[in-house]
């Protein structure tokens, strides 16, 4: 990627990153391919805004932002000090936020959160780090807030704000109600926020309610503002911030008064920005087969008609005229899109033997296929695709389950000590069960758990598992657990994954030499598991496809108990029949460990089993009001080409 600065008056092009002004946006935006690329474009535009400052012997003001969203712009600063020699001598930082009360040494404050990805690994002076105290007293707070705006006033200002944006459109820690021109204060959280943040504190009693904030007028005063966003979960409040008009209801929008603010995205935070959900409405545009797919159910949806009942008044009304000159009349784009959509249903995942093929998603040789199903965590075979699953034993083709990591750490304590507390009953002398019952009871806080209770949470989820695969009817020896080394922390957090992750993925693969591969393709993953073992998965791909035998092997992806695939994505449908769809529960049902308030619900309180039946039902029914058979639900399945 070429160094660049991001402003708004001298934005260059590049093949990773797209900037299109239109109507309907009224913030600066760059779309990526990734979050990596971005990051790595805005750690850049730091870095020549640090030398520049050192070339004239002046400061550095930086505002920083915590979260997930800008862990890779961290990362590859301390890269560029490590490998590059970029220095941050001449740098002064703000914290945007902190929650209250909350000790600095607690693994879940922000001032451990910058030192861990930042702070530590660069050359920074202590004494140039500003980040809010969450141990100030409350008859201090007010005064304390007034100073740290003074401080920053006092240095000449922020040169540099970088952000994040929350779901309810906060920056910082300013809720929606917040005041344009507020200042540093102490915030009461909302709630959804409170939600978000209950993952990495196992369980929203456990986030505080407060936090200490700079404000939207102490924010709006840097002179340069950058703010990240990445994954679907922000498609809906990017569009309202960026399309929208000002409100307090989201506080991200007051950005809009900003002359020099540019928003960084990734292309699931894009997505429903209208220049990219619906092009044909901003302009002239390419129509791709697959852009005319998703015009044309979006449509469907808009007039609430099926595909074949749309006339060519529809597409003139609605800015697709230039796709009737393009394609015909509105008759032969229907049938076309009709018999596209059609062509994705089957009754047959691993393909029909003895079977015209040519319109079907799958191949009908060989007719007995080596499958090898791959879950992130020990139930996501189940919940996402259990369905597919079944169907695929019940076919008679040779399915392997590997599951990639123990998902030790989404056993609740009061379950694994139920578990070690029979085992105890039964085992009175057991030495190393005295030593999970006294590592559950003594732990307090952010300690994490002894290596013996994460072994024994393993082996609940494990055994789980082996439930549920047997119902399903596979053999125990094509079951593989996998235990990726870079989820196996004990933490929330977990290590970047590694060789050693990839070649155990690889291995099991060049193994089996299956002539199917079912993978986790749901980057909205709430704690990112499910992101890293899919890269671990495409890496084992890249790895082995020199290989003959790679030749006969489809990927298909399914998406996890957050999302779904748009209907223009799915390029398999495999409907349930209502017996099947209850099969599905009692396969999720014997992951017992994962049910009546799971400590990874994520923001849908929903069971992950009441959540993937009514996705497969919404499936179905949005297959049927665009004219196809009516099934009682629909796994769908997106084919993805290395």
């Amino acid at each position: 990627m070429k160094n660049q600065t991001l402003t708004k008056t001298s934005i260059k092009h590049q093949p990773s990153g797209q900037f299109e002004e239109t109507r309907f946006e009224k913030i600066h935006n760059i779309v990526f391919a990734n979050s990596v690329n971005g990051s790595i474009c805005v750690a850049q535009e730091i870095a020549d805004l640090i030398k520049s400052k050192q070339v004239k012997n002046e400061l550095c003001i930086l505002g920083l932002a915590t979260g997930s969203s800008p862990i890779k712009v961290y990362e590859e600063l301390v890269r560029m000090h490590n490998e590059e020699g970029l220095s941050f001598k001449n740098v002064v930082t703000f914290n945007l936020d902190e929650y209250y009360p909350m000790d600095k040494s607690s693994v879940h404050s922000y001032y451990y959160f910058m030192h861990q990805h930042l702070f530590n690994h660069i050359d920074i002076d202590p004494e140039n780090i500003n980040i809010p105290s969450g141990t100030i007293s409350t008859e201090e707070l007010h005064q304390y807030c007034i100073d740290y705006d003074l401080k920053i006033k006092e240095y000449g200002g922020l040169d540099f704000q970088l952000l994040g944006i929350g779901r309810t459109g906060h920056i910082g820690f300013n809720e929606p109600g917040s005041h344009y021109n507020s200042g540093t204060r102490s915030i009461t959280l909302d709630h959804l926020t409170r939600v978000d943040a209950a993952t990495s504190f196992l369980g929203i009693d456990k986030v505080p309610k407060k936090a200490i904030t700079m404000g939207i007028g102490t924010v709006k005063k840097a002179k340069r503002i950058i703010l990240l966003a990445w994954g679907h979960n922000k498609a809906s409040i990017v569009k309202k911030t960026i399309e929208g008009d000002i409100t307090p209801d989201v506080p991200a929008s007051y950005l809009q008064e900003h002359n020099n603010v540019t928003f960084i995205l990734n292309d699931e935070a894009s997505q429903e920005l209208t220049r990219i959900k619906t092009p044909w409405l901003v302009g002239p545009c390419i129509w791709s087969d697959q852009l005319i797919s998703k015009a044309i159910v979006w449509l469907c949806d808009l007039t609430k008609k099926s595909i074949l009942k749309l006339t060519d008044k529809d597409y003139n009304d609605n800015g697709m005229s230039s796709l009737l000159v393009q394609e015909g009349s509105a008759y032969d784009i229907n049938i076309k899109m009709f018999n596209k959509l059609q062509h994705t249903i089957t009754g047959w995942p691993g393909g029909k033997p003895d079977a015209d093929d040519s319109s079907r998603p799958e191949r009908a040789n060989p007719h007995k296929k080596r499958v090898l199903i791959f879950s992130p965590h020990p139930d996501d075979d189940v919940i996402s695709m259990g369905g597919t699953f079944d169907r695929l034993v019940e076919q008679g083709h040779e399915v392997h389950i590997a599951y990639q990591t123990s998902g030790n750490i989404a056993v609740s304590d009061h379950e694994a000590l139920k578990y070690a507390e029979v085992i105890k009953d039964m085992t009175p002398n057991d030495v190393e069960i005295d030593l999970v019952i006294k590592g559950l009871n003594s732990k307090k806080g952010d300690i994490e758990d002894v290596i013996e209770v994460r072994k024994l949470k393993g082996l609940i989820r494990k055994r789980e598992s082996f439930a549920a695969t047997r119902f399903l009817g596979v053999p125990d020896k094509n079951v593989h657990f996998l235990n990726l080394p870079f989820y196996e922390t004990g933490t929330i957090k977990k290590n970047p994954i590694s060789k050693v992750d990839i070649d155990i993925v690889a291995d099991l693969i060049s193994e089996t030499k299956p002539h199917q591969i079912y993978a986790a393709g749901d980057l909205a993953d709430p704690h990112g598991t499910h992101k890293v073992c899919l890269d671990a998965i495409f890496a084992a791909l890249e790895k082995l496809k020199p290989n003959g035998y790679m030749d006969d092997c489809w990927v298909w992806l399914y998406r996890g108990a957050w999302h779904e695939w748009d209907i223009d994505q799915i390029d398999m449908a495999v409907p349930m029949s209502p017996d099947q769809v209850l099969r599905k529960r009692r396969a999720i049902f014997y992951h017992q460990s994962q049910k009546d308030g799971v400590m990874f619900q994520g923001n849908d309180t929903r069971e992950f089993w009441v959540r993937a039946e009514e996705r497969n039902n919404e499936t179905a029914v949005k297959y049927h009001q665009l004219g196809l058979a009516d099934y009682a639900a629909l796994e769908a399945f997106k084919r993805y080409y290395y």
